[in-house]
């Protein structure tokens, strides 16, 4: 067992850690989206909107542009940190409840995804742990052909390709996503989860070929067990710890991918609410979304931490010892 003050210790670090890409992020974001232009003129509608001199003045005031940019940069931490993502400038809304209204559909999303390249992942190591001989080789080769493919895949490509195939050509699914039906989800899902698939696919089944050549499965031979019982009951639960460690990593590749996706198939969620907000220089709505976002990324990095400690007890002394890393290292 780990003691508290350990445990206390580890969650500090990674806390530390997810405020620090919380930071950047933020930052990057606020004055990458001030170079692109004036977000007064979102304010007060786009270009061309004739707004009078006294409701310039008061839009001025009341969003803090008469401030250094500066000021107005630490005006955005603070709201940040004490969670006030303020008031969209277009929309007129509090940001925390335009977020609310897609965060749904976007986590929806990425779960399925993640969930089915997992499915994906796991049948490809499968396929090929259980074929041996010359039709094993032949079932290897080709899926091994099938990872690389799906692995360089882009997911706008992929989306694309498959809208032309079952919904233009052969008419079996919707082409659009509005809804969280399950045949308008089978697209944006599998547009996200192939290309994860096929990385997955090859990080397990590199590591479930060591784990099949592993002493421990030898001795487990030698005492009689068949391959199938091999499989199950030892190294499969060997191989699947590498892809564990890289899921976190994998579900924050489905949150940006999915932002993209959305936006492909028409799907509501946070990809369309941030294609809205970059077009209209809507700063507080891209900071907010956006920090939302990492802010997910690193509370799955910490569970997917914690759950490879628990799956791999091998790895609790190394954690201990360990130099302080950022998320997601």
């Amino acid at each position: 067992m780990r003691s508290p003050a350990r445990v206390a210790r580890w969650l500090a670090t990674k806390l530390g850690s997810a405020v620090l890409v919380v930071w950047l992020v933020a930052t990057i974001v606020f004055f990458a989206m001030r170079m692109t232009g004036d977000p007064l003129q979102a304010v007060l509608g786009g270009p061309g909107s004739q707004a009078s001199a006294e409701a310039v003045q008061a839009a001025i005031a009341q969003y803090g542009f008469d401030k250094p940019l500066f000021v107005q940069y630490l005006l955005q931490l603070r709201d940040i940190a004490t969670l006030d993502l303020g008031e969209s400038f277009s929309k007129h809304r509090p940001v925390a409840e335009l977020i609310g209204e897609q965060i749904g559909s976007t986590s929806l999303l990425a779960v399925l995804a993640l969930a089915a390249a997992w499915l994906l992942a796991l049948l490809g190591a499968l396929l090929q742990a259980v074929t041996r001989g010359r039709v094993g080789r032949v079932v290897a080769a080709a899926v091994r052909g099938l990872e690389i493919v799906a692995s360089v895949a882009p997911s706008f490509w992929l989306g694309a390709v498959m809208i032309m195939i079952f919904a233009s050509s052969l008419r079996w699914l919707p082409a659009t996503s509005a809804n969280n039906d399950p045949a308008s989800l089978i697209m944006p899902v599998l547009t996200l989860a192939v290309p994860i698939a096929g990385f997955l696919s090859q990080v397990s089944r590199d590591a479930l070929d060591d784990a099949d050549a592993a002493p421990f499965a030898t001795t487990a031979r030698a005492r009689g067990a068949g391959e199938s019982r091999v499989l199950l009951r030892h190294t499969l639960r060997h191989a699947i710890l590498p892809a564990i460690s890289l899921s976190g990593w994998a579900f924050g590749g489905l949150l940006s991918g999915a932002l993209v996706v959305e936006v492909l198939f028409a799907r509501p969620g946070l990809g369309r609410l941030l294609q809205d907000a970059a077009l209209g220089r809507d700063v507080p709505v891209m900071v907010g979304a956006i920090v939302m976002v990492a802010l997910i990324y690193v509370v799955v990095m910490i569970a997917t931490d914690a759950l490879e400690l628990i799956a791999d007890p091998r790895l609790k002394r190394r954690a201990h010892e360990a130099p302080i890393v950022a998320v997601g290292s």
